[in-house]
């Protein structure tokens, strides 16, 4: 009796292990074998979903019946975002809309009055007006108390004169309250610079190779950035062991390195690319 009892126990803990592992091999086989232009990158971003059930501690049977897969898992909508946000509440996308559009349009104390004929703004792609950067919720004012104003810290990169500009909008008043430009300081990269950077690489001579390598992967040819899943930052010659004499100007300019990949699909090498935005050329290092 004892060595019927004995087996019976061994096959008992056997398949339990067998159980084991084939859940670990399932969930490999769910999980994707690369990051496609689909899945949220720049980057910019990433957002997953885990498709495991019971990962929170439960026996792993909710949601399921008479041995049915569970269904797909309903997500809570967000509540309505109101036009005005409250307190220290991230700004709301009416908020973000009338601060940028504030700081386009109302006088800016502290940056110089008029500009010189010949150096109008312009953004990444050469055209008028100041690139976009970011805006946020600024902080309150020394000696403000609860209920303070809530103002909007809007960025913006001026290529015409390689320049940041920061305005403070105080969002009670609609007036732009403090303003400021500076060379030599290079945030990250808006996506809108990346695609810039990114035509500015496609219509280059130097990306032969890229879309050599496009062609391979695909069998197409490579003409519009749309083809691409692409994100970078800001080449920032510090961090460089030998940077090129046309790349030189880097941080003073506005230069940027991307990685690329084909959507869906495999990665294609534009590191050695340098795209100086603010003289629009394309470098090749290393």
């Amino acid at each position: 009796m004892y060595e019927i009892v004995r087996r019976h126990l061994g096959k008992v803990v056997a398949g339990a292990a067998m159980a084991v592992t084939g859940t670990a091999v399932a969930v490999a086989v769910t999980l994707p074998g690369s990051a496609g232009a689909d899945e949220a990158p720049r980057g910019s971003a990433a957002a997953t979903g885990s498709t495991v059930s019971g990962a929170q501690g439960g026996t792993g049977t909710e949601g399921q019946t008479d041995g049915q897969a569970p269904g797909p898992a309903a997500l809570a909508s967000a509540p309505p975002e109101g036009e005005k946000g409250v307190g220290t509440d991230p700004l709301t996308d009416d908020e973000l809309k009338r601060a940028e559009a504030l700081a386009m349009t109302q006088p800016s104390p502290g940056l110089r009055p008029g500009v010189p004929s010949g150096t109008a703004q312009r953004n990444a792609e050469g055209g008028r007006g100041p690139q976009r950067l970011g805006t946020e919720l600024a902080d309150p004012m020394p000696g403000e108390s609860a209920g303070s104003p809530r103002r909007a810290q809007v960025r913006f990169y001026d290529y015409g004169r390689d320049e940041l500009i920061t305005k403070t909008v105080n969002l009670d008043t609609g007036k732009v309250e403090q303003s400021g430009a500076q060379r030599g300081v290079q945030p990250s990269a808006h996506p809108e610079e990346l695609r810039a950077a990114l035509e500015l690489i496609l219509a280059d001579p130097l990306s032969k190779g890229v879309k050599e390598d496009y062609k391979d992967a695909t069998g197409q040819e490579l003409t519009s950035t749309d083809q691409l899943w692409f994100n970078g930052d800001v080449y920032r010659t510090y961090r460089e062991a030998h940077v090129p004499a046309a790349l030189a100007k880097c941080g003073e300019h506005r230069c940027l390195r991307l990685v690329t990949k084909v959507k869906n699909g495999s990665w294609i090498d534009t590191r050695g690319l340098i795209v100086d935005l603010s003289a629009r050329t394309v470098t090749r290092v290393g």
